[in-house]
């Protein structure tokens, strides 16, 4: 979808503080660019800073690119060989420069998206407009906020937290974890209150934000606030699985009933840069994450995920879930075999967002969405949310929602499970459904297997992910803050361990 028109992200990019003081001859002001002062007066203004911030979704450390490897690669569904050395070091948890690729580009790329919010949330009130809109823009820039700062909470812990337009003199104290989820839920909140039920195609909705903040209640363990918002969103009735599983990662059906949030992404502008105008929309991910001779391979998905996708469905054949999600042998990578690619037969690659249903290449400019929430993993956090509640039995039904869709066909749970029982079968329930689409990460950390040596020791298996024998307790859990910034800012402390 083309969506995110890159003329607005020009405007919002270069704004400039106006000043009085005196400039010298030779320093001069371009008076045809927008500034502060001049660019918030009008309704089609704040709709064109509300089109920037949401295009910070698109870049290299947002969703494009790297905060793929940050959730999908660095835990144990994924691993790097890519001959980029600080690339492949970052996917196990061994950093030596912290101002290096993808850590202060996810950091630095965050913030820019935070600082459009920003603006947005200061100057957009003092313009004269449509009232309806105006909240409706203020809700969205909430939800936005809330998006750049619950990844960057997530990934770096203690960062600072601004909450107004900034200069590049600006600090602000380094808020806790705890109190960065705090401020989370209230941009959240405030989005629930005013977001329509349904909004123009790319634009977040109210169950977009109940879909979030449901997420961040699931990570601090309030299953109880979590339940309630995840009932209200299926209650509503506005979100339903499609039946084929495949629609939900390629551009044949996207924005469909089961997307509750998607990034829009683009292949129609194939130009460079990635905020000037005419630069690319494209969903990097498939280039990087590509099988050999087709991307560049810098992201794979690690072996096991064969083995656990493999219950046979009604019909007698292997969960369908499996092919869509990974290249294994003996499936064809891009119409060739792994002999015919000179590829090991157990080497395993993602499938899900390749385009190999469209074309036979891969490059920088996909335009498959990213499907940032979906309906599926409402579902499937309502049922171990319940069941952390002490309703097991009313999750059996949930999963079985994801289980029986028609493309899926994999026979209903009948079993009677206990809570503990019903935890294990979640953890496989979550893998065969939404493996390698951002959640893995954040289930491992919920579940408490990032925090003890014992589950480390699972994980860091030769047949699992060896890579987590260099994974530290009170460390890896998060990034580095980038040297740039605590250059930048002396007060700054950076994460234990680094």
């Amino acid at each position: 979808m083309n969506f995110y028109k890159t003329t607005a992200t020009l405007l919002l990019g270069t704004l400039l503080l106006s000043t009085g003081c005196q400039k010298d001859l030779l320093d001069k002001v371009n008076p045809n660019q927008p500034t502060v002062g001049n660019f918030w007066q009008t309704q089609a203004d704040a709709q064109a800073g509300l089109t920037a911030a949401y295009s910070a979704l698109q870049f290299p450390g947002t969703y494009a690119r790297w905060i793929h490897f940050a959730n999908d690669i660095r835990s144990d569904e994924g691993y790097s060989l890519s001959p980029w050395t600080d690339l492949a070091n970052f996917t196990r948890f061994v950093q030596f420069d912290y101002n290096l690729e993808p850590t202060r580009v996810i950091y630095e790329d965050h913030y820019r998206g935070v600082y459009r919010c920003n603006q947005l949330l200061a100057y957009v009130p003092t313009i004269k407009m449509d009232a309806t809109l105006q909240k409706t823009i203020l809700a969205e820039a909430h939800f936005l906020r809330a998006v750049y700062y619950f990844n960057l909470v997530e990934h770096f812990g203690n960062v600072p937290m601004l909450l107004e337009p900034s200069t590049v003199t600006t600090t602000t104290t380094q808020a806790t974890v705890d109190q960065g989820q705090v401020q989370v839920e209230k941009d959240l909140l405030a989005a629930i209150a005013d977001l329509p039920v349904s909004n123009d195609v790319g634009h977040a909705t109210k169950g977009s934000a109940e879909g979030l903040l449901s997420r961040l209640y699931m990570q601090q363990h309030k299953w109880k606030e979590a339940s309630t918002l995840l009932g209200a969103i299926i209650d509503s009735k506005k979100y339903s699985l499609v039946p084929n599983y495949l629609d939900n990662f390629t551009v044949a059906n996207e924005n469909n009933s089961e997307s509750v949030f998607e990034v829009q992404f683009s292949s129609v502008n194939q130009g460079g840069g990635q905020d000037v105008a005419g630069a690319s929309e494209g969903f990097e991910r498939a280039q990087f994450f590509g099988p050999p001779g087709i991307g560049w391979t810098d992201g794979r998905a690690r072996p096991w995920l064969v083995n656990e996708i493999n219950e046979m469905t009604v019909a007698g054949v292997v969960d369908p879930r499996r092919d869509i999600t990974v290249f294994h042998s003996p499936m064809l990578l891009f119409n060739q075999t792994y002999q015919q690619r000179g590829v090991p037969t157990t080497d395993t690659f993602w499938h899900k967002y390749e385009d190999d249903r469209t074309q036979d290449f891969e490059n920088y400019f996909s335009g498959i969405n990213f499907r940032l929430i979906r309906y599926a993993d409402v579902l499937l956090m309502q049922a171990e949310a319940l069941n952390e509640l002490g309703q097991t039995s009313a999750a059996v039904p949930l999963i079985n929602q994801v289980r029986t869709r028609s493309s899926v066909n994999l026979a209903p749970l009948t079993a009677t499970f206990d809570q503990a029982g019903m935890r294990t079968q979640l953890m496989h329930e979550r893998v065969c459904e939404l493996a390698g689409e951002g959640t893995r990460w954040l289930d491992l950390k919920r579940w408490g297997l990032l925090s003890t040596q014992a589950s480390i020791d699972v994980l860091k298996a030769p047949s699992h992910d060896p890579d987590f024998i260099n994974y530290v307790i009170g460390k890896s859990e998060y990034l580095p803050i980038p040297r740039n910034d605590l250059t930048a800012d002396p007060k700054l402390k950076q994460n234990p361990g680094y």
